[in-house]
């Protein structure tokens, strides 16, 4: 799944910047308009204010894909707190060359805008601050893992005939507990923690904020649950063979919010606040929206209505706050 999705030449993320979108192979809370980003940036400039305005600050965005989120991020912080903004320093780590050259391109009316290959590239000078990312943890890599015989197995990918396929492997011992029918097919990843490290060390203290969809972890393996949630995607269609066209369509599978959160706290965090995108666009965006009364604007209701609304994205995705306060 790294090499289909992270090749620096083949990688799906790596040979077009047109996945996201009407015209890609799928839409993100970006893809709504500018009032995602504007919502972000009030959460953070709170964040900043309840911190005691510190001075340098960081904020890292994980997944920034062309920049377009980073830019209605900036441009509200500009707009309503200058202090924020003289003070900030926004951080983007993109390992893949021809990503990092749009988010340059995109972002060089910004100067405060630091482009690394790593996020851990910025552990040497770490700053107050927020590392978030956008629909980032589900494009995570996992293990596909299916019971048989009472026993988990790891499913592994080889060669039938020349083509790619999936086969059963050694037994696995990480698996769920609980009692599961033999054929049950899920995935799982054990790697939250050391996605969420570098962040961790790139930053003194702060809040760490993901946005995704997915479960907690009783409903992600509930026993009814029987082929999991790897899905590819390619032009809005959703397939679920991700040996069918490696390279050329997105795979991903829904974000165990359980996992995600204990993995946080195993490395120090405190939890904050899980909840749906709903409720917490709702809150983050009070002020804004009772700033309109009387007022509205049209195309920003429509946005929010589509952020926030259960068909829609306001109950598929989930939000997990965590804060981190080493010492």
């Amino acid at each position: 799944m790294s090499l289909a999705l992270y090749h620096p030449e083949h990688g799906y993320y790596a040979k077009d910047l047109r996945q996201v979108g009407r015209e890609g192979d799928f839409f993100t809370s970006v893809s709504v308009g500018p009032l995602f980003g504007r919502i972000l940036a009030r959460r953070f400039i709170a964040w900043w204010e309840e911190n005691g305005r510190p001075s340098p600050w960081r904020i890292i965005e994980a997944g920034a894909h062309d920049g377009t989120l980073a830019v209605d991020i900036l441009t509200e912080i500009s707009s309503i707190s200058p202090a924020a903004s003289s003070a900030l320093e926004y951080a983007i780590p993109e390992p893949l060359p021809r990503l990092q050259a749009a988010q340059r391109a995109k972002l060089a009316p910004w100067g405060n805008v630091r482009f690394v290959s790593h996020a851990g590239d910025l552990a040497a000078t770490p700053l107050p601050g927020i590392a978030f990312g956008n629909e980032v943890l589900d494009a995570l890599p996992f293990e596909i893992i299916g019971r048989s015989g009472g026993v988990w197995h790891e499913y592994l990918v080889g060669l039938e005939n020349g083509k790619f396929a999936l086969s059963k492997g050694p037994a696995y011992p990480h698996g769920p507990e609980g009692d599961y029918p033999d054929g049950y097919l899920t995935e799982i990843r054990r790697d939250y923690g050391t996605f969420f490290q570098p962040f961790l060390r790139a930053l003194r203290h702060g809040l760490l904020l993901w946005l995704d969809y997915g479960y907690d972890h009783g409903t992600y393996y509930h026993p009814d649950r029987t082929t999991g949630t790897l899905r590819t995607f390619s032009k809005h269609r959703a397939g679920e063979d991700p040996l069918n066209a490696p390279g050329d369509e997105d795979i991903t599978a829904h974000v165990d919010f359980t996992a995600a959160a204990d993995a946080a706290v195993a490395l120090g965090c405190r939890i904050n606040t899980l909840k749906t995108q709903s409720a917490w666009l709702t809150e983050a965006a009070r002020e804004l929206l009772l700033s309109m009364e009387g007022r509205p604007e049209p195309s920003l209701l429509r946005q929010f209505q589509t952020l926030t609304h259960p068909g829609q994205l306001g109950t598929r995705f989930h939000v997990l706050e965590t804060l981190w306060h080493p010492g």
